[in-house]
Protein backbone atom coordinates (compact mmCIF):
# COMPACT_ATOMS: atom_id res chain seq x y z
CA UNK A 1 0.00 0.00 0.00
CA UNK A 2 1.00 3.60 -0.59
CA UNK A 3 3.86 2.81 -2.99
CA UNK A 4 5.91 0.70 -0.57
CA UNK A 5 6.21 -2.48 -2.60
CA UNK A 6 9.95 -2.89 -2.01
CA UNK A 7 9.44 -2.61 1.75
CA UNK A 8 6.74 -5.28 1.53
CA UNK A 9 9.11 -7.61 -0.33
CA UNK A 10 11.83 -7.02 2.30
CA UNK A 11 9.43 -7.85 5.13
CA UNK A 12 8.25 -11.06 3.40
CA UNK A 13 11.81 -12.25 2.66
CA UNK A 14 12.95 -11.55 6.24
CA UNK A 15 9.86 -13.32 7.63
CA UNK A 16 10.56 -16.35 5.41
CA UNK A 17 14.17 -16.47 6.67
CA UNK A 18 12.97 -16.28 10.28
CA UNK A 19 10.46 -19.10 9.64
CA UNK A 20 13.28 -21.24 8.25
CA UNK A 21 15.42 -20.54 11.34
CA UNK A 22 12.54 -21.27 13.75
CA UNK A 23 11.06 -24.40 12.21
CA UNK A 24 14.00 -25.79 10.16
CA UNK A 25 11.48 -26.84 7.49
CA UNK A 26 10.53 -25.44 4.10
CA UNK A 27 9.18 -21.93 4.85
CA UNK A 28 6.99 -21.88 1.74
CA UNK A 29 5.10 -24.95 2.94
CA UNK A 30 4.56 -23.22 6.31
CA UNK A 31 3.26 -20.15 4.44
CA UNK A 32 0.91 -22.26 2.30
CA UNK A 33 -0.34 -24.19 5.33
CA UNK A 34 -0.98 -20.96 7.26
CA UNK A 35 -2.96 -19.42 4.39
CA UNK A 36 -4.89 -22.65 3.77
CA UNK A 37 -5.80 -22.93 7.46
CA UNK A 38 -7.11 -19.37 7.70
CA UNK A 39 -8.95 -19.26 4.33
CA UNK A 40 -12.74 -19.05 4.83
CA UNK A 41 -15.25 -20.94 2.67
CA UNK A 42 -18.24 -18.72 3.43
CA UNK A 43 -18.80 -15.08 4.36
CA UNK A 44 -21.85 -13.18 5.55
CA UNK A 45 -23.42 -10.44 3.47
CA UNK A 46 -26.10 -7.96 4.55
CA UNK A 47 -29.44 -8.52 2.80
CA UNK A 48 -32.56 -6.43 3.32
CA UNK A 49 -35.61 -8.58 3.87
CA UNK A 50 -38.69 -6.49 4.42
CA UNK A 51 -37.71 -3.65 6.68
CA UNK A 52 -34.83 -5.33 8.48
CA UNK A 53 -31.31 -6.26 7.47
CA UNK A 54 -30.21 -9.88 7.84
CA UNK A 55 -26.72 -11.37 7.66
CA UNK A 56 -26.96 -14.06 4.98
CA UNK A 57 -24.12 -16.59 4.54
CA UNK A 58 -22.77 -16.81 0.99
CA UNK A 59 -20.08 -19.03 -0.49
CA UNK A 60 -16.95 -17.19 -1.60
CA UNK A 61 -14.44 -18.22 -4.23
CA UNK A 62 -10.90 -19.38 -3.56
CA UNK A 63 -9.31 -16.12 -4.79
CA UNK A 64 -11.44 -13.95 -2.53
CA UNK A 65 -10.93 -16.39 0.35
CA UNK A 66 -7.15 -16.24 -0.01
CA UNK A 67 -7.25 -12.44 -0.16
CA UNK A 68 -9.27 -12.39 3.08
CA UNK A 69 -6.89 -14.88 4.71
CA UNK A 70 -3.83 -12.79 3.83
CA UNK A 71 -5.55 -9.63 5.07
CA UNK A 72 -6.44 -11.36 8.37
CA UNK A 73 -2.88 -12.70 8.81
CA UNK A 74 -1.39 -9.24 8.25
CA UNK A 75 -3.89 -7.63 10.63
CA UNK A 76 -3.15 -10.17 13.35
CA UNK A 77 0.59 -9.65 12.78
CA UNK A 78 0.26 -5.89 13.19
CA UNK A 79 -1.52 -6.34 16.54
CA UNK A 80 1.23 -8.58 17.95
CA UNK A 81 3.75 -7.05 20.34
CA UNK A 82 7.29 -7.31 19.09
CA UNK A 83 10.31 -5.76 17.51
CA UNK A 84 9.63 -5.48 13.80
CA UNK A 85 7.02 -6.54 11.27
CA UNK A 86 9.09 -9.41 9.84
CA UNK A 87 9.39 -10.96 13.31
CA UNK A 88 5.67 -10.50 14.03
CA UNK A 89 4.62 -11.86 10.62
CA UNK A 90 6.85 -14.92 10.93
CA UNK A 91 5.47 -15.68 14.40
CA UNK A 92 1.88 -15.30 13.20
CA UNK A 93 2.48 -17.54 10.17
CA UNK A 94 4.06 -20.28 12.29
CA UNK A 95 1.17 -20.08 14.78
CA UNK A 96 -1.44 -20.12 12.00
CA UNK A 97 0.23 -23.15 10.41
CA UNK A 98 -0.01 -24.93 13.78
CA UNK A 99 -3.69 -23.97 14.08
CA UNK A 100 -3.36 -21.36 16.81
CA UNK A 101 -2.89 -17.58 16.56
CA UNK A 102 -5.28 -14.66 16.19
CA UNK A 103 -5.94 -14.86 12.45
Amino acid sequence: KHGKKSLGYQIIYRAVKKIQQKTETNPLSVLRQAIRGVTPDIAVKARRVGGSTHQVPIEIGSTQGKALAIRWLLGASRKRPGRNMAFKLSSELVDAAKGSGDA
